[in-house]
């Protein structure tokens, strides 16, 4: 649990990524459909390849 968090007030309590507004969900997502962790960081530029 260091990279995520679950808040009730951020994103209506979906499981994030910590200290983002970037749900596990999304990233979920967005690896299903092929795109890679160097995708999603130029896509997010507060993630890093550790939270991925």
């Amino acid at each position: 649990m260091d990279y995520i968090e679950i808040n009730s007030k951020i994103m209506f309590g979906k499981p994030t990524i910590k200290g983002t507004r970037i749900t596990v969900e999304l990233i979920l997502e967005e690896l299903a459909v092929g795109k890679t962790p160097d995708n999603l960081i130029s896509a997010h530029p507060n993630l890093k390849k550790d939270d991925i």
